[in-house]
């Protein structure tokens, strides 16, 4: 494995893994996420690299894959250095607010999730402390997954801050070819001719029978407002 998109959910890691699969330099993995590096069921002082590597194939060009939740689940990141220290990160963020909107959407049409999302946001947030390993959930994650100044941080403990690349999901819907460009050139893979814009839709997130709420707005702004601020001074990206 040479590259990873490790995060975000919910901020085009799906749209970018589609339009990597079509670059011939790149050789993508046969699912987008492999979900090998937050497995707990896997030995970590031996895992099992083999099933890892299956998934790869005997595909020519630069390895990678995506699976967006490595960037927030324990101990994924330090697991991708430890099997390849040189390996190059690529995050993928989405304004946080309208990140967990959309994967709240994503829970409750699935009916993993029955609770309202304002509830989800505030009292809701107490059930990742009887959830193991403590303190994470895969699917209820709403405003934990958002916390991306802390991610980057942690992050930048482990790799060198030349071999990450940030890039913003509302850029790469709005244009591609920018975006993808910069993906090229972070890897070292030859540049390739413009393509037009299109929509890569994963699973299916229920006509929800009302809009953002002004008022959880302002309360996810008012909880990420620090780390906001630690994400600019990081990146350089700012939200809201």
């Amino acid at each position: 494995m040479d590259f990873i998109v490790v995060g975000a959910q919910k901020a085009g890691t799906t749209a970018m893994f589609d339009f990597l699969s079509d670059d011939p330099a790149l050789a993508l993995s046969d699912v987008k996420e492999v979900h090998f590096f937050d497995d707990e069921t896997q030995n970590w002082s031996a895992p099992d690299f083999d099933a890892y590597h299956a998934h790869f194939g005997a595909r020519d060009g630069l390895r990678g894959e995506a699976t967006p939740i490595y960037a927030y689940w324990p101990n994924a990141l330090e697991r991708i250095r430890a099997y390849n220290p040189d390996a190059r990160l690529i995050l993928m963020l989405r304004d946080p607010v309208q990140r967990a909107w959309s994967q709240w959407r994503m829970e409750y049409s699935r009916g993993v999730e029955t609770h309202p999302f304002n509830w989800c946001i505030r009292e809701g947030r107490q059930r990742l402390f009887e959830a193991e390993p403590w303190g994470v959930h895969r699917e209820f994650s709403y405003v934990e997954r958002g916390f991306y100044g802390e991610q980057v941080a942690r992050l930048l403990t482990l790799f060198a801050r030349e071999q990450l690349l940030v890039l913003r999901a509302e850029d790469l819907r709005a244009d591609p070819n920018p975006s993808l460009a910069a993906v090229r050139e972070f890897l070292g893979a030859p540049q390739r001719a413009a393509i037009p814009a299109r929509d890569v839709h994963v699973g299916r997130e229920m006509a929800y029978g009302s809009d953002l709420a002004t008022s959880d707005i302002e309360h996810l702004r008012r909880v990420y407002a620090r780390d906001a601020e630690r994400l600019g001074d990081l990146t350089g990206i700012r939200f809201g």
